[in-house]
């Protein structure tokens, strides 16, 4: 099978490449969203670029924890980054075939965004601050709420290709995408929901707001371990972005591996990106915060049209 076997020298190459370009686009992406946002609150606010100066601001600052913290609250910035480079190097971004097919299947992917959630709430409670704690509680509950919705979107994908790994489904959408229409625009949709929350917008979350609960787990970091959370959570909206364009937009992409082909197909991923974050922005910025206790309101409207991608793909539709 194409998961079990070791990629060429090229490949991971590529792999690697395409991961550390995330991270360093990370940065800019969230800073694009706050000039957006302030653009459109009628306000000057910060540059493009301010959230590099923070972090490298962040990085040269002394990291201080609190007394009862452990290993997992030290650990949780390293695993947060590395999770998501994981799921970077796999995704097939400028080619339809993942380049780094070891962590390519859609099922292994799914338990890293879960290990990332994970030690991003854990890390909260080992903080042994109340308000760490709530934020974590609400992290795990938003967990809670959006991945089954993520997982039957993919399921209907996965059932469409016939297969879990991403560059089959990929291909398969670019090759055959009008097989059964109604429930993969349908599943699109629900996807695209969760990718919208999953990048902590409004009405769900406000990123920015250091006090706001969702950034409670962030509450006793500091220095270069507040800096790596802070390209963590960016780098995964990138990355969340990323896996929505491989499974339904997998269009313009490389069918070779030269760097002609690869530099035009990066330029397609970077419009796409654009439009993606551009129409989230405005989304985000269009709408009022929700009560956190009415969010199952919502989400259940997501998790309602997922549910009818998996009815249409059974019907054929």
């Amino acid at each position: 099978m194409q998961g079990l076997q070791m990629p060429s020298p090229e490949w991971i190459a590529l792999a690697i490449i395409q991961a550390f370009i995330m991270l360093s686009l990370a940065p800019l992406v969230t800073g694009g969203t706050r000039v957006l946002r302030a653009k459109m609150h009628s306000r000057q606010g910060p540059g493009v670029l301010q959230d590099y100066r923070d972090i490298g601001k962040l990085l040269r600052r002394q990291e201080l924890a609190p007394h009862p913290t452990g290993f997992v609250f030290r650990w949780t910035p390293t695993v947060m980054i590395v999770t998501m480079l994981l799921v970077g190097m796999a995704l097939p971004t400028v080619t339809n075939q993942s380049p780094f097919p070891i962590a390519g299947d859609i099922i292994t992917d799914i338990y890293l965004f879960a290990i990332f959630r994970f030690f991003f709430s854990l890390a909260g409670l080992d903080s042994g601050s109340i308000f760490a704690g709530l934020g974590a509680s609400r992290e795990v509950t938003l967990g809670v709420l959006v991945e089954p919705i993520l997982m039957l979107s993919i399921l209907v994908m996965v059932l469409i290709a016939g297969s879990s790994d991403l560059g089959l489904i990929s291909t398969h959408v670019a090759t055959q995408s009008m097989a059964v229409p109604g429930a993969m625009i349908l599943a699109g949709l629900a996807c695209a929901f969760v990718i919208f929350i999953e990048m902590g917008k409004l009405p769900f979350d406000c990123a920015e707001a250091e006090q706001e609960l969702q950034e409670g787990p962030l509450t006793e970091y500091s220095g270069s371990g507040l800096a790596m959370i802070k390209l963590g959570l960016g780098l995964k909206q990138v990355v969340v972005a990323q896996l929505f364009i491989a499974l339904f937009i997998p269009f313009g992409k490389a069918t070779e591996l030269t760097i002609p082909a690869l530099g035009l197909a990066t330029l397609v991923l970077l419009a796409k990106l654009f439009v993606i974050f551009l129409i989230a922005g405005v989304i985000e910025n269009s709408v009022a915060r929700t009560r956190f206790v009415k969010t199952h309101h919502l989400t259940w409207v997501g998790f309602g049209v997922a549910v009818l991608a998996f009815i249409f793909f059974l019907t054929g539709l």
